[in-house]
């Protein structure tokens, strides 16, 4: 893998910086929000394994994980401070972000807390397959917000299957790791649409069926990768998967 230490002017970006409309930029701000508080939490459950790593190229796929994560952490702490800017109430949802990931910390065993790690980590992936799998997903959009997009996607395609690997090496299991994913499913799903619809109520769109049609019509047909990304998504809950 490569870590490519990029930064990105995106407070140059306007309020609605993607082609498709004011719904769609929003969306991706959304997912940008989860970003700082989740890569953290990703390093931490990978770091937590480490002695379980045993193999010297997965020694160095964990360094350069936490390398691009970090750096994907500082790029979105820059892009949040951007969306807050505009009168959003980013540090508040990032806080409630944060207190989900802390109480997952708290309660759930070590393993289970990686098995989170790799859920989410096939989400980034499926979305980096949706980002680079198809251009008419950033068509229109700014240059610079295209651009960190894109960086972000590459380096989560590339680094997929680290955290997956290393809990195999901790003796993890199908089991366990379904489980944990149905889990992960309700509650990242459940905090998007949440987050989605107040976003959309600062930008005072909420009530607008133009920009609801605008955005179901972005995710689930045209391009519709949303859509697309259901069987791949359902791939995890094989017994022999593998990212």
């Amino acid at each position: 893998m490569e870590i490519r230490d990029l930064s990105f002017a995106s407070g140059e970006a306007p309020r609605h910086w993607h082609g498709q409309g004011r719904a769609v930029s929003v969306f991706f701000d959304n997912l940008s929000i989860f970003f700082p508080a989740g890569e953290r939490f990703f390093i931490a459950s990978v770091k937590a394994h480490r002695q379980h790593v045993r193999d010297e190229t997965l020694e160095r796929l964990v360094r350069e994980f936490t390398a691009q994560e970090a750096n994907h952490t500082r790029e979105h702490l820059r892009y949040n401070h951007a969306i807050g800017a505009h009168g959003r109430p980013v540090e508040e949802m990032n806080a409630r972000v944060e207190r989900i990931l802390r109480r997952v910390a708290r309660r759930a065993p070590l393993r289970w807390q990686l098995a989170v790690t790799c859920a989410l980590e096939h989400f980034t992936a499926l979305l980096a397959k949706m980002i680079l799998g198809d251009p008419k997903n950033l068509e229109g959009a700014h240059p610079e917000m295209a651009a960190l997009w894109r960086w972000h996607a590459l380096e989560e395609w590339e680094h997929r299957a680290v955290a997956f690997d290393v809990y195999l090496a901790a003796g993890g299991h199908a089991l366990e790791r379904d489980f944990v994913m149905f889990m992960a499913t309700l509650i990242f799903w459940g905090k998007v649409l949440e987050q989605q619809l107040r976003l959309m109520r600062a930008d005072r769109i909420l009530s607008s069926p133009r920009e609801w049609l605008s955005l179901m019509k972005f995710l689930f047909v045209k391009p519709g990768s949303l859509r697309k990304l259901i069987p791949p998504y359902l791939g995890y809950y094989r017994r022999e998967f593998h990212p």
